[in-house]
């Protein structure tokens, strides 16, 4: 009966060491645990009021304002054409000569008329002076002289004519030299040399790139806010270089297939910028003097709704907030942070409402 006992204690004592034993075990687990717990590095920035401005943006196209076809101002013969497409012209510089065999011919006939009224003033002079003596002298009434008189001034006349005739040969001669009314390039040449044109034939056409119109289709729940005068940056993508200019005009009809107000702006001495090429524009409508603005990445979808986390102490905190305007990677915060808060940049998504954080210095400058 003694050993049964004996044995019973010694069991029992054996019992309670493993439970302390396993107990103690867990609760070392436990504090492992915790001490294995670390900081989310993150990093920060300070919410601060800024002007910014309400945009609005489309994407339209370009328009040559100035891409004139030169067209023949002569019925002649081509002689030979000085330019070929793809070349770049300056203005007043020669493009097609034209036959003006003719006008060569008609200048020497005329002048030939003009050297024979000369001829007839000068003799009709000599009689008006001749009779004026007569007169004095009493031999012959003052009627014929006012005859001959009447005679060189219609003479006189002649001559202007026919010098103004060779004015005009003159000047429809030089039309056979045919010259680009603007700096530009060649876009089609439409004759070659030995092609008879008549007044009016096109010769080449020739794009300026001197004055450029953008079309830009906004939409029209924004019609209302849209006026002349108002700014508006366009890009391309054929040029590296911005333009900054301003609405010209409005169509005064809305677009029916897409619903939107044609808005007009003009590029002016842009080399780079080719017509018929896409256009951005954007059309500031307003500016906020102060505005709360923080990093796109500040903000995350929780299920209480949008939160930024504040940071005090390191130690993240939940703010709910509500949010305008979206521009350039920034948000506008309307209601739920104060200005010179501290707000988790970086590490946003990974936090939780009151979680250390260890903070590091951003590279972003």
């Amino acid at each position: 009966m003694q050993r049964t006992n004996i044995f019973f204690i010694i069991s029992l004592l054996s019992s309670l060491l493993l439970a302390c034993g396993a107990s103690g075990d867990e609760d070392t687990e436990k504090n492992g645990d915790k001490r294995d717990v670390k900081p989310t590095l993150v990093t920060v920035t300070q919410v601060k009021n800024q002007a910014v401005e309400t945009t609005e943006t489309a994407i339209g196209s370009l328009e040559g304002l100035i891409d004139p076809t030169i067209a023949s101002e002569l019925a002649a013969r081509v002689v030979n054409v000085h330019v070929s497409p793809g070349d770049t012209v300056k203005k007043g510089q020669l493009v097609a000569t034209l036959d003006a065999t003719d006008f060569g011919m008609q200048r020497n006939e005329q002048q030939a008329e003009v050297a024979r009224i000369q001829a007839l003033m000068d003799n009709q002079a000599k009689i008006v002076a001749r009779n004026q003596a007569l007169v004095d002298k009493k031999f012959i009434s003052q009627n014929v002289v006012d005859n001959d008189v009447a005679q060189q001034r219609v003479l006189k006349q002649q001559l202007e004519a026919a010098k103004a005739r060779v004015g005009s040969i003159n000047h429809n001669s030089s039309k056979a030299r045919i010259t680009a009314p603007v700096t530009g390039v060649v876009e089609k040449k439409l004759v070659d040399t030995g092609d008879f044109v008549r007044i009016g034939d096109p010769i080449v056409q020739i794009i300026s790139k001197q004055r450029l119109r953008a079309h830009l289709p906004f939409p029209e729940h924004i019609g209302a806010q849209l006026k002349p005068g108002l700014k508006v940056r366009l890009s391309t993508p054929t040029s590296e270089k911005p333009v900054d200019s301003v609405i010209r005009e409005l169509k005064p009809m809305i677009t029916e297939g897409s619903r939107t107000i044609d808005v007009i702006g003009d590029v002016v001495d842009e080399t780079s910028w080719q017509p018929g090429a896409s256009v951005t524009g954007t059309v500031v409508l307003g500016e906020q003097s102060a505005a709360m603005m923080i990093p796109e990445q500040s903000l995350v979808l929780r299920p209480a709704g949008e939160v930024v986390y504040v940071v005090r102490d390191n130690v993240a905190h939940q703010a709910i907030v509500k949010t305008g305007l979206r521009q350039n990677g920034l948000i506008e915060v309307l209601e739920g942070l104060s200005a010179n808060d501290t707000i988790v940049v970086d590490g946003a998504g990974f936090l939780t409402d009151k979680a250390e954080v260890s903070i590091q210095p951003s590279n972003k400058q």
